[in-house]
């Protein structure tokens, strides 16, 4: 089974300071981020988003190895590198990728069949 870690979703706003005022009304509180720099995290309970304002064109999902919930590091997790050869072992086409040779964070990007991106990217 492939272990892709922590899940959040990173929403591409037009305005974060309405964007935050709406999900603070849906329950979310402030976990991080820089409002000033166009980009915050919110959670409610273990859910997290990103809203991000300027920087990316669409939404993504993003999955974090070595992450749990609360952005702790687990004792065990796969890395992203092994992550990435298995999807290229399994044929799936990749936007953008981790350096082999390289440990430690790495980050690399598909996309679904339907045009969702999926950023998969390790911060440990």
């Amino acid at each position: 089974m492939m272990k892709l870690g922590n899940f959040s979703i990173s929403l591409a706003v037009k305005d974060i300071a309405v964007s935050r005022a709406f999900y603070e009304k849906c329950g979310f509180t402030v976990w991080g981020g820089d409002q000033q720099k166009n980009w915050l995290i919110l959670k409610n309970g273990s859910t997290v988003i990103g809203l991000f304002q300027g920087m990316f064109e669409n939404n993504i999902m993003t999955f974090n190895p070595g992450w749990d919930s609360h952005a702790n590091t687990l004792a065990e997790f796969t890395d992203v590198r092994d992550l990435q050869r298995a999807l290229k072992a399994e044929g799936v086409q990749l936007l953008s990728e981790a350096d082999e040779a390289s440990s430690g964070p790495a980050s690399f990007m598909l996309v679904d069949p339907d045009g969702n991106h999926i950023l998969i990217d390790q911060h440990v």
